[in-house]
């Protein structure tokens, strides 16, 4: 009984001491290779971020885009509640005509892609049989 148990304690602690020597050699690898790349995240951040705002202000539309917009806008408007409420069913009516156009432009593209690619597919089946 002894012998049992001490045999399965030193199962364990060998197979513990391997685990240890894994983990140990995936951090150094992992540290290796955070090291070893030349990243600029600032830089990258930088562009991101104009990226991002042109993006925001690309629209003409009079309705708020940020946040720091919507809560100057609820403050201008918060002894009104109709008011407020006709402002936000217009920006929200606003919202949905410019997601629909978005949605509509994307579904003609993906229509014409995919003709475009059926069309080539067509062209080389055709071919394969010319041959």
């Amino acid at each position: 009984m002894i012998s049992l148990i001490s045999m399965a304690i030193s199962k364990i602690s060998s197979l513990l001491k391997g685990l240890q020597i894994k983990s140990f050699l995936a951090v150094v690898l992992v540290g290796f290779l955070v090291l070893t790349t030349n990243v600029s995240s600032d830089q990258n951040d930088k562009a991101l971020k104009e990226r991002v705002r042109e993006q925001i202000e690309q629209n003409d539309a009079q309705r708020p885009k940020t946040t720091g917009q919507w809560n100057k806008e609820a403050r201008e408007t918060e002894g009104s509640l109709g008011k407020r409420l006709e402002k936000i069913g217009g920006e929200s009516a606003e919202a949905f005509k410019e997601f629909g156009s978005g949605y509509v432009e994307g579904a003609q593209k993906t229509a014409t892609d995919v003709g475009n690619s059926a069309a080539q597919k067509g062209k080389d089946i055709s071919n394969q049989i010319g041959r």
